[in-house]
């Protein structure tokens, strides 16, 4: 469970549970952040606690204590952040760049995460964008954002409206690198026997899962989600989780790593259909072998009959093949899906061979049977019956068989957060939410999501995706409701946020920021931590189109 999850949570709104960080500091997390005061007292709650107003849970939190989604606390009756903001900055002091593995954390020792004071002390005086991974909510957002940060770039005065949604209506859509049979479209999926997502359309070469949704977290019982919730917290925290497709396999599935599937890891994603890969190595069989069947779920390729050998001028070898022609050397529906030959249910390639034309083919004739990720393979002569022997794979052969798999990409899982951030969220941004729609749509708004670049669906609406592994770890939380918490932040310039409507009351500069929190409280400041850019992403305050 990540820092923001909670294993106890429950759908009671009247809660407040544990916590083994309210009252100090760690070595990796700086000490927490005070707001201001809390909400107004209501005359039916006990004299130790304080109500929350982060959230429509309401949480009544008594000393020592955190809220239900581990992010507020009663601390000696004043009401904090738990966990700290994250900030990124371009490059570590040396002015090289590096992955986030590298922290930066600002106070703390050097042998807390191996830079140097004097480092951090020059590292403090780089750029920094502030994410709103750690920021908090202002759900419903009757007030403005947690922060509005102003910043230059380029001599041109910047806004970053940053905050923490929550988002019922969201999702995960996950792209599995492997062509092994996961289930049939549609299918359920499981997680600790709940339904929580469904077997979606395939793509070249990977399965797709869509996951969590409105639907499951709210639609259905309690307890679907729960699981719904949870199972959607550890995927997007990048955490393993254990699936089951109905119909179909068991999955283990994490951000960025390999799937297991039917508890066997996957290595390879194909280089293409059984027809693409004739295409490709086809020139490199020739004068090799007679014929070549490139075994394959989708589109199974026969060589001599495809037009890629009909140009190296190959003469039919009169193999028959299982399955419905589509075009000269392309077969559908050579087998079932399953787990095997080119993600068939076939252990034997020879099961979909159901012959030779005895006049047109002869003895010794030569035949190649290979999987479009070039884990298996098999090398066969005809003997005098015209029946296929297997023989030993002349090492020519055995060489494209090897290029084959040196050309399939490693086989991963990849997860992209998918929700709509409409709704009252934007009325923390501006008080005519309509304005930032269109401002988004027309590109004079840059929309981030802890700090990683977000596509921002066509159509209506504010319907964001982005790629978590991108995205600073433990970015996502959870509040009881059961709803995903996922930090977003909006940056344009300061004429754009002006023009738009924004709050412009509740700007204010980095350096208050980091001097005095989000609330402007004297000698509360800002608990934080500082991570180095993702090297795939841009910067988030980079030159956007307003600025050409």
């Amino acid at each position: 469970m990540s820092s923001y999850g909670n294993p106890n949570m429950t759908e009671h709104t009247k809660v407040d549970f544990g916590a083994d960080r309210v009252d100090g500091e760690t070595a990796s997390t700086p000490g927490p952040t005070v707001l201001e005061k809390a909400a107004p007292r209501s005359e039916r709650m006990a004299g130790n606690k304080i109500e929350c107003n982060a959230c429509p849970v309401l949480c009544q939190i008594s000393e020592g204590r955190t809220g239900a989604c581990d992010r507020y606390a009663n601390a000696d009756g004043r009401l904090i952040r738990v966990d700290p903001v994250v900030f990124i900055t371009p490059t570590l002091a040396s002015g090289k760049p590096t992955d986030e593995a590298e922290m930066i954390e600002f106070g703390a020792s050097s042998g807390a995460n191996g830079v140097a004071p004097a480092a951090q002390a020059q590292a403090q005086d780089q750029a920094l964008f502030v994410t709103g991974v750690g920021a908090s909510s202002t759900y419903p957002d009757y007030k403005p954002a947690p922060f509005i940060v102003s910043s230059k770039l380029a001599d041109v005065d910047m806004v970053t409206v940053v905050t923490e949604g929550i988002f019922s209506s969201c999702s995960f859509k996950v792209k599995i690198d492997t062509d092994r049979f996961l289930g049939p479209e549609q299918s359920n999926v499981r997680c600790q026997g709940e339904i929580v997502g469904h077997v979606t359309t395939a793509e070249y070469g990977s399965q797709m899962l869509s996951l969590g949704g409105v639907h499951h977290l709210t639609g259905g019982s309690k307890k679907e989600g729960r699981v719904t919730c949870e199972m959607m917290l550890e995927l997007g925290n990048k955490q393993p989780v254990e699936l089951t497709i109905d119909g179909g396999a068991s999955l283990v599935i994490r951000a960025g790593a390999a799937p297991i599937v039917d508890g066997v890891e996957e290595q390879r994603m194909r280089v293409g259909c059984g027809s693409a890969t004739i295409g490709i190595f086809a020139k490199q069989w020739f004068g090799h072998v007679d014929e070549v069947v490139v075994v394959d779920d989708h589109i199974t390729g026969v060589l001599t009959e495809h037009q890629a050998g009909r140009c190296l001028g190959m003469t039919r070898s009169g193999l028959k093949i299982r399955g419905r022609k589509s075009t000269p050397g392309r077969y559908f529906q050579v087998a079932n899906p399953g787990t095997g030959w080119g993600g068939t249910d076939i252990s034997d390639p020879l099961a979909i061979v159901e012959g030779f034309d005895p006049a047109v083919a002869r003895s010794g004739m030569r035949l190649l049977m290979v999987s479009t990720t070039g884990e298996h393979a098999q090398w066969y002569e005809l003997d005098a019956e015209l029946v296929p022997r297997v023989m030993e794979m002349p090492e020519a052969v055995r060489r494209t068989v090897e290029r084959i798999g040196e050309n399939c990409e490693p086989s991963l899982a990849t997860v992209l957060f998918l929700g709509g951030a409409g709704g009252s969220l934007r009325a923390g941004a501006t008080e005519n939410p309509v304005l930032l729609t269109r401002a988004i749509k027309q590109r004079l708004v840059n929309v981030t999501c802890g700090g990683a670049p977000a596509y921002v669906w066509p159509g209506g609406g504010i319907t964001v995706m982005v790629d978590v592994a991108r995205m600073p770890d433990r970015s996502f939380g959870t509040v009881p409701t059961p709803a995903i918490v996922a930090p977003i932040e909006f940056t344009m310039s300061y004429d754009v946020y002006r023009d738009l409507g924004g709050h412009l009351d509740a700007v204010r500069s980095l350096e208050s920021v980091l001097a005095y929190g989000p609330d402007h409280v004297e000698g509360a400041p800002l608990g934080r931590r500082t991570l180095v850019r993702h090297p795939d992403n841009p910067w988030p305050l980079g030159t956007p189109p307003m600025l050409g």
